[in-house]
């Protein structure tokens, strides 16, 4: 029966055009992908840096308020749509802001790169309320930037109210939002930041200073600003971090780490409540290490192609001579290749979906199939296969001059 199955399968994929690879496995350090263990998080996501693939997952996709880690958002805004050396006034909303914040006064005026500092190492409320009404006017109008930048990253279940992170609900179209975002997507978000975005390197360059000293833009006053991110000192590659904290939220946390030509994320999401303010630091560690120690880069370049056929036949075509079947030859077109983590458990094989026979006319470079790259059934990569030439349609004018030709030649 087993073997029955099996040639009904391969008559069913031949005559559909699929061709498939086997798998192939890679093994990090050769010992076996197991899952981290317990963890604090309600939720968490450990995801490769380089392609962006969630790794690990605890309730990754679930929606939770996500406290200061909103700021990495705020950050990167102002960084790719306002001018550091642009001055900006607190108002007397961004004045009231709660603790923790800069304790600025309404109508006192910051250098935009100043607040910036304030934003990521203090986690300032009001310096993210300063911020946001310099960009987008007013807090509501800052946040439509976030929420269409979060769509344009790949984000699918986050919504922002505030650009601090605070507690916030609103009614939009009846249907009533909170803040809120899920670990996999402040995953992608932080992956933006720090690899993907133009400013991503005055986005490290500023999450990763140690302290920093400035004054308002009048020179009246002194501030000072220290990094509260212990992610930077504890684990070596450590890229950059955010915490956060709120009566909702919990303890949060979203960190990046580049080692050994890997670059991982981790993000937490409810990982405790007081007193359990170390809670985030442990986890992070255990998913960075576990990455680390169980999956290594590779190419999918590596993978073995499947079989694709030299030519396909065309029907109704001109073929070389008057009755001969026309056929064209396949060309496969590479594209950039993809690098990712993977390990012992992931699976790649390659996939041929082609047509297993075209009409004419046919156009060179025309598609007629793809090669497939998938992890775990999931496609990562698709190439194009195409028709190397041109075939046209047999006419009237076609079989005339055929039919003359071979009259030409003693009817041969």
């Amino acid at each position: 029966m087993k073997k029955t199955c099996k040639i009904i399968l391969a008559i069913f994929l031949l005559v559909t055009g699929i061709l498939i690879n086997p798998f192939l496995s890679y093994a990090g350090n050769d010992t076996e992908t197991t899952d981290p263990g317990n963890l604090y998080a309600l939720s968490a996501v450990l995801m490769d840096g380089t392609s962006g693939r969630v790794l690990y997952g605890k309730n990754a996709t679930e929606p939770r308020a996500m406290a200061s880690t909103t700021k990495i958002m705020t950050c990167i805004l102002i960084l790719e749509q306002g001018n550091l050396e642009d001055i900006a006034t607190a108002s007397g909303y961004a004045a009231s802001m709660p603790k923790v914040h800069l304790g600025a006064a309404e109508g006192e005026t910051f250098y935009v790169k100043d607040l910036l500092y304030s934003l990521m190492l203090e986690s300032h409320n009001d310096s993210a309320v300063i911020l946001a009404e310099y960009l987008g006017g007013n807090v509501s109008g800052f946040a439509a930037k976030m929420n269409e930048k979060a769509s344009e990253i790949g984000c699918t279940d986050t919504w922002f109210i505030t650009p601090n992170g605070l507690d916030a609900q609103e009614e939009v179209e009846g249907e009533v939002k909170k803040h809120h975002t899920t670990a996999e997507d402040l995953g992608k978000i932080m992956r933006y930041c720090i690899s993907q975005s133009p400013e991503k390197e005055t986005f490290l360059e500023i999450t990763r200073t140690p302290s920093y000293s400035f004054c308002d833009a009048e020179g009246k006053r002194n501030f000072s600003c220290n990094n509260h991110n212990a992610f930077l000192s504890m684990m070596d590659g450590a890229l950059s971090g955010k915490t956060g904290f709120t009566s909702e939220a919990g303890y949060c946390y979203i960190g990046a780490l580049e080692r050994d030509g890997k670059t991982l994320i981790v993000a937490l999401l409810g990982c405790g409540w007081p007193n359990n303010k170390s809670y985030k630091w442990q986890d992070t560690r255990k998913l960075m290490e576990y990455g680390l120690e169980h999956y290594s880069l590779h190419a999918l370049s590596e993978a073995r192609l499947p079989g694709i056929p030299k030519t396909v036949p065309v029907e109704n075509g001109q073929g070389k001579n008057l009755g001969q079947q026309a056929d064209v030859s396949v060309i496969h077109i590479p594209s950039e290749d993809v690098k990712l983590l993977l390990g012992a458990k992931d699976q790649v094989k390659t996939i041929y979906r082609g047509k297993k026979s075209l009409t004419a006319p046919v156009t060179k470079g025309e598609k007629i199939g793809e090669i497939q790259y998938q992890i775990n059934g999931e496609t990562w990569k698709t190439e194009e296969v195409v028709a190397g030439e041109s075939v046209e349609e047999i006419d009237y004018s076609w079989c005339l001059e055929q039919t003359m030709d071979r009259w030409a030649k003693g009817g041969k």
